[in-house]
């Protein structure tokens, strides 16, 4: 290990924080920047036309010298989907795990990126070494293999990156954490511990998969009829379960799109999905079985299972339509935001002659750690300082409160914003000013180029419409050649607000024919005269206050 004094040690927050996804996390250690994470997240309901955001680094492009590497704790997009982006302006090596870096070259062909990235693998017994620091890893659990924790080991302590976690004493061998590891990197000193904040406010623990495992065999042996189970692609403890179970009650698994769902295959690829012989069959093959010997797995990202689910319903699906006697099972942790949706595919399913299940607890255990699981990572670690990450600020709220209850005071625990800098200096953990932060907003193949103003303006057309107002003007004979013509999209209907539109025109030529003709007259002014007179009118009649743009051309 590396035996050089250091004298300055920064960490800062780019997302993740006060937030769910785009985790990013920087420690900074005698100017050297280590990267934690790139993840993107999944817009907001009011970011209209948003594909996905991603954290702003412009931080790591000022200071492109400096970063000595980015490293992963494992393959979700919260944690890797930002990386394409980011390696088109840094050229910096990135180190995962196996299974990590297979879901980060799918992603990135996704995204069409077109350098080239320098993936180095790394296994729990690697340590890299950097001039400033030591860089080691832990395998931790969490509903996807190879996930890791890493280790920032300086002269005053090792900095701990949790990733995302929880202890299951019933874990088997892809997800088993390494307790005894931890305890060592605890003896050994932890300076700052950077912790999963995500269930901090759930009491107790976080149900065991062994639980799961045996809640999903149950069902599947008590089904009469076709089994229709949903997951998210990336869950693949969950779909493991699902084989598990299939292969218990003798029933074959037909997935509906598999070759569209990249998690799913790369873990079927290099081993991490354990399939027996001849339990997978094409979808073409269902209907040579009875159906009490079926079950078919959908999978996908983000809603894709949901909207895939939705179309059984609705008997539009080309392979697979839901018929009375199914069983579905919704088997995936619900995404922040989708209940609605949830609810809504729920109340089709059971319309179209299937039986449910789902709800709170059912298949469902979080692959977080719950507020004892927490607590037993605090005294594994026995940190110096804390700093709560990964999870909105209520939640890290609570997780600074179970830091307390370990022992921890006031004066080690840091919350941090995005942008915010904390420093370890004499003993010391405290704010030390602002690095640029915020969202980088990905629509279609633009990259930022849609910002506060562009939602703004998104989101008003989609409360009140638009209106264009088109006027054709001879400035040579003071007059109006052509128009007004006022067009309505989203306002109101126009086959029934013509009394509305026709005292609009009126308005209009009123103030175009008074303007031109003055001695001097400027088009801004026409435009801006239209806005307000049109703004206040239409407000008063409809308490609607549409996007007016005003179109004058001359002849």
């Amino acid at each position: 290990m590396n035996n050089r004094k250091n004298e300055s040690i920064k960490l800062m927050a780019l997302g993740g924080v006060g937030e769910f996804g785009k985790n990013m996390y920087l420690v900074e250690v005698d100017g050297d920047i280590f990267v934690l994470d790139a993840g993107l997240m999944i817009p907001e309901n009011e970011m209209f036309g948003i594909d996905i955001v991603i954290p702003d680094f412009t931080y790591l492009t000022q200071n492109k010298d400096k970063v000595k590497g980015i490293f992963l704790t494992h393959g979700h997009e919260d944690h890797i989907g930002a990386l394409s982006y980011i390696l088109r302006e840094l050229h910096v090596p990135v180190y995962g795990t196996k299974l990590t870096l297979a879901l980060v070259k799918a992603k990135m062909k996704e995204q069409e990126f077109k350098g080239q990235a320098n993936l180095i693998e790394v296994q729990s017994d690697s340590i890299i070494s950097f001039q400033s620091a030591d860089v080691s890893f832990f395998y931790t659990t969490h509903s996807i293999p190879d996930s890791v924790g890493v280790c920032i080991h300086t002269s005053e302590g090792i900095i701990v990156y949790t990733g995302d976690f929880k202890f299951d004493q019933a874990a088997t061998s892809y997800y088993k954490p390494e307790i005894g590891k931890m305890a060592r990197i605890g003896e050994e000193g932890v300076l700052c511990l950077l912790s999963d904040s995500t269930e901090a406010e759930k009491p107790g623990y976080t149900q065991s998969e062994a639980k799961v495992v045996s809640q999903v065999t149950d069902a599947f042996c008590h089904a009469t009829g076709r089994i229709i189970a949903a997951s998210f692609a990336s869950d693949l403890i969950r779909i493991q379960h699902i084989f598990d179970a299939a292969y218990k009650s003798r029933r074959k698994v037909a997935v509906v799109g598999k070759f569209t769902q990249t998690a799913y295959d790369i873990a079927l690829q290099l081993g991490y999905l354990h399939v027996p012989e001849d339990l997978i069959i094409p979808i073409t093959e269902m209907n040579q079985y009875p159906d009490d010997e079926i079950v078919i797995l959908t999978t996908g990202l983000q809603g894709e299972p949901i909207e895939v689910l939705q179309k059984m319903a609705k008997q539009t699906h080309k392979q697979v339509n839901i018929k009375n006697g199914d069983t579905v099972i919704l088997a995936g942790t619900p995404l922040r935001g989708s209940e609605v949706l949830i609810f809504k595919t729920i109340d089709m399913l059971y319309r179209a002659g299937a039986s449910v299940i789902s709800g709170k607890g059912t298949f469902n255990t979080s692959s977080h750690g719950s507020q004892e699981e927490l607590k037993f990572m605090i005294n594994l670690m026995n940190p110096k300082f804390f700093i709560p990450v990964h999870g909105e600020f209520r939640m890290l709220k609570a997780h600074a409160k179970i830091a307390k209850e370990c022992g921890l005071s006031a004066e080690q625990i840091f919350i941090p914003e995005k942008g915010e800098v904390a420093e370890i200096k004499d003993g010391r953990l405290r704010p030390a000013g602002r690095i640029p932060s915020g969202n980088i907003l990905i629509d279609g193949s633009g990259v930022g180029d849609v910002g506060n103003i562009v939602l703004r303006d998104r989101k008003l057309l989609s409360q009140d419409g638009i209106l264009l107002v088109v006027v054709t003007l001879s400035k040579k004979e003071k007059k109006i050649s052509a128009g007004p013509e006022i067009i309505s999209r989203g306002f109101v209907y126009v086959r029934e607000s013509e009394e509305l539109l026709v005292e609009a025109t009126r308005r209009v030529r009123e103030i175009v024919e008074s303007s031109i003709n003055r001695e001097s007259f400027d088009w801004s002014c026409i435009k801006q005269d239209m806005r307000d007179d049109l703004n206040q009118y239409l407000f008063d009649k409809t308490k609607r206050r549409p996007m007016i743009l005003p179109i004058i051309m001359e002849v």
